[in-house]
């Protein structure tokens, strides 16, 4: 086993907690509202992360930059405990058009969410919301685990796939998932063929590539999944707990992706997406476990990702600056082609 591999393996066997004691899960991880867009107009989006076993994956050898399993149960939450859960949603919700509920994992593993509790949560929502999103590996993405959901709301369902880049080396050696590119863009097309929406999730800055390759791996990944799915979002590193990613930060072998990576990601990808929504929302954004600047124009960066993403208009991302982009522009190799910073 090479020195990466024995990291991933210790750092899956650490960070998966112990089995919780009966009734532990009687309300969810967290809950909030944040910005979204919708139908082209401006929306708060309710958000809740349902406490469950977690994904399978992590079990087995994890993503490398995905802390959640701490976050989880440890073993599959019970019909009852997902039942109090869902009325703890219910009462923090507050009318919000659009509704995303993650597990820390994969809403469609019958681990994770037994089907009658998803059918309950996707109709507790209808007539309420106007789309609500899950995320899901793509092994359990068909008609069998979508019908059901698409009887049980009004509105429309939106299946959100970690696809992390297209590139099957990167994919697979070192952002450690367990299915291939391929499979990924099969699951977008089942979702579609079964009338709801597909989402795909984009890394930006795995480890063990450099902010250029980076940069150059989302921008590849843009042009190839776009076809396949009706929104991209691309999600810088930010450093979790109990990951490998975190391994490395420590050993100072990692730092989180510049904003201006993602900016320069998002400008060239926006001529790539076709007719697919092009977002980012960075988790930590500006701090130092985060994708980050030089902390002088962190917010304003910030600010105009979330502008280009709420309104689909990209030509306002070349107005921020900062003296920090000759630094970024030395670390991510674009001097030496001649790129002005």
């Amino acid at each position: 086993m090479n020195r990466a591999a024995s990291v991933a393996r210790q750092v899956a066997n650490e960070r998966r907690p112990e089995p919780a004691l009966p009734g532990a899960a009687g309300r969810p991880v967290n809950h909030w509202s944040e910005p979204e867009a919708l139908d082209g107009a401006r929306v708060r989006a309710f958000v809740v992360i349902l406490r469950t076993r977690g994904c399978y994956w992590a079990d087995v050898k994890g993503c490398s930059m995905c802390g959640y399993a701490r976050d989880t149960l440890g073993r599959s939450a019970t019909p009852e405990e997902l039942s109090r859960q869902l009325e703890a949603a219910l009462s923090a919700y507050d009318g919000e058009p659009y509704v995303k509920v993650y597990t820390s994992g994969s809403f469609l593993d019958d681990r994770e969410v037994d089907p009658a509790s998803r059918r309950r949560f996707v109709d507790a929502f209808s007539g309420k919301a106007r789309r609500l999103l899950f995320e899901t590996l793509p092994e359990f993405a068909h008609e069998g685990t979508l019908a059901p959901l698409r009887e049980a709301f009004a509105g429309r369902l939106e299946v959100a796939l970690g696809l992390e880049s297209t590139q099957p080396e990167v994919l697979q050696r070192f952002v450690n998932k367990g299915s291939t590119p391929a499979e990924y863009l099969e699951a977008a097309g089942r979702v579609r063929a079964s009338g709801l929406l597909a989402k795909g999730y984009l890394l930006l800055k795995p480890p063990y590539l450099t902010e250029r390759e980076s940069i150059e791996d989302v921008v590849r990944s843009i042009e190839v999944a776009a076809p396949h799915f009706d929104a991209l979002s691309v999600n810088p590193v930010h450093i979790q707990g109990g990951t490998v990613v975190e391994w490395l930060y420590q050993r100072r072998r990692y730092r989180p992706p510049w904003l201006w990576s993602l900016v320069e990601a998002m400008q060239r990808g926006a001529d790539l997406r076709g007719r697919s929504r092009l977002v980012t929302f960075p988790t930590a954004g500006g701090m130092a476990r985060g994708p980050h600047n030089c902390g002088r124009c962190d917010r304003s960066v910030l600010d105009a990702l979330e502008t280009a993403s709420l309104d689909q208009a990209f030509g306002g991302l070349a107005a921020p600056d900062c003296g920090c982009r000759a630094d970024w522009a030395r670390a991510a190799g674009w001097e030496a082609l001649g790129v002005e910073a």
